[in-house]
């Protein structure tokens, strides 16, 4: 195999756990902002944990973001709104990385 060839099969590699990894910190930033949303809707245990799965379900209803939000604006209601909402999966995006990190080491 020439250099060129490894390289470019290192660039494959990389851009294919990068890609991994992104969906990952997707999937548990929307399950972390889902126990948020089941802790302002009043649940726990058990039908926490079900809510949540329903967060990470809706974000494969279109490419984006934007499916989860208007689940949890709908679910909600007027505890929060789409900009907190917002907000709060930006903060469980830098807490799902930071988790998905400690996972790898």
């Amino acid at each position: 195999m020439s250099t060129f060839d490894e390289r470019e099969s290192a660039f494959e590699n990389k851009f294919a756990h990068d890609e991994e990894m992104q969906f990952k910190a997707e999937a548990r930033r929307n399950k972390l902002t889902g126990l948020w949303a089941a802790e302002l809707l009043g649940k726990s245990g058990a039908d926490a944990d079900a809510y949540a799965k329903t967060v990470v379900i809706a974000d494969f209803e279109e490419a984006g973001h934007e499916d989860v939000v208007r689940k949890l604006v709908a679910d909600l209601g007027s505890k929060a709104d789409a900009d907190t909402i917002r907000a709060k999966m930006d903060e469980m995006m830098l807490v799902a990385k930071g988790q998905i990190m400690k996972e790898i080491k």
